[in-house]
Parts: C-alpha cells; structure tokens; sequence
C-alpha cells in the first residue's frame, strides 16, 4: 500500500486536480484552496501518475474524459501499482459506463458535470474523513473475515485484500451489526455522506466489488428492495 500522504503546506492536505479544460481545472483549484487545501493541477493522465508517484497526494480529483490515458486507466495502473490513493472521479453526465468502470476500478467516488464546487469539496472532505484515525476503534471479525482499523488493513481467509478507503468503510460499517440489514439510504448517508435521496448506484457497485474481494470468507447478503447485512460465510 502506498505510503502516507504529503500534506505540502503544514496542515493542509495536497489534492492532485487532473483536469484537461483549464477553466475547470482553475475552479476546482481554487473552490479547494479556499476551503484550506493545497491544490496542483495536471492536464493529462501520464503526467497525473508521475505526480501521483512524486508528491503522494491526500486525494486525487480525476478527470474520466482526459486526452491520451484516460482517467480510467490512470486510477487502473495506479491500483496495479499498489497505490490506494482516494480518487475522486468527474464525469459529465452522458458518462454513466465510465462512472461505474471507475468505481469497479477501485475509485471511491465521483461527481457529475456541471457541478457545485461547494458539493466537489465536501465529497474531498469526505473521502478524507474515511481514511481518517481510526485507532481507537477494536478489530472487527465475521466469520473469516478481519478488519484491523488501526492499521487499515483486512484479510479474508488469512490472506490480505487490498481495498479502497471507501470499501473498507463500507465493510467496517456492515461488520460494527453483523446479520443487520443495512438500507441503501443509511449506507450512503453514514459511509458516502449523501443527502437523502441522492440518486446513484455506488453502493451496490462497491458491494459488489467487495465480494470479488472477499470470496466466502464472509457473505454480503443482499435483501431485494431494502439494503445489505454482512454474516458469515
């Protein structure tokens, strides 16, 4: 797993903006700036993963629709490469197959253009209080399952996974009430932070990339219409 993240000026967390069009890119740089951020903008994927790689960002902001390397296949080789770096997806509306290949890529969340810049920071801020210390919270075991919150990591089966922060929240939140049925709606109002009613599939594309994950070491339930429970395998 890629080593802590760079906080550049003090306290103040570095997001990597990748962003081709300069007036976006200058937007969000400055929408983030202004709420406390360090914020370094890149205009294509490869030099997105040389940053990445030299200046270990808190979150990466990523642009899908990038010319040359695709957003896509950025936040893929970044994955490869063991570095588990939030990233934070922007898409334009039309763009509902990239949004779900990113979040099958290993991408913890995203935004749709146009946006607020208000609702772009606050899912940055998000995003970062997922990953946030955690130390005090106990071990967290179903069936073969292990999550180790103090050190974020997990096992299935006593061998390691490799799971993004979002997937490791979205599991720790299931694991807290094994056998519990957890709604869609709570799922994303304590794990993502959304507003009630906020349209999206990314709880059931992060579920199921879990399960990928996990094997049977532990069963995802699915309860048709309401949510999820964890239980063992």
């Amino acid at each position: 797993m890629v080593a802590a993240w760079s906080t550049v000026s003090g306290t103040h967390p570095l997001v990597l903006v990748v962003e081709d069009e300069a007036p976006i890119a200058e937007l969000i740089r400055g929408a983030l700036v202004r709420e406390g951020f360090t914020a370094r903008v890149c205009g294509d994927g490869s030099g997105a993963l040389e940053a990445v790689r030299r200046d270990r960002p808190a979150v990466v902001v990523l642009d899908v629709g990038l010319p040359g390397l695709a957003g896509t296949e950025v936040c893929r080789r970044m994955r490869e490469e063991g570095d588990w770096t939030p990233v934070l997806f922007v898409t334009a509306r039309d763009e509902e197959v990239d949004r779900v290949l990113g979040l099958e890529l290993g991408a913890d969340d995203y935004v749709t253009k146009p946006f607020s810049p208000r609702e772009l920071v606050a899912r940055v801020r998000a995003v970062l209080r997922r990953g946030g210390a955690v130390a005090e919270q106990p071990t967290l075991s179903v069936g073969q399952l292990v999550l180790d919150p103090a050190t974020r990591r997990a096992s299935a089966a006593g061998i390691a996974v490799e799971l993004t922060t979002t997937e490791f929240e979205l599991l720790a939140h299931l694991m807290h009430r094994p056998g519990r049925v957890h709604t869609r709606e709570e799922l994303l109002a304590q794990v993502w932070g959304y507003p009630a009613g906020t349209p999206t599939r990314t709880v059931d594309v992060h579920v199921a990339q879990v399960r990928s994950k996990i094997g049977t070491a532990a069963r995802l339930r699915t309860v048709r219409g309401v949510g999820y429970a964890v239980e063992p395998g």
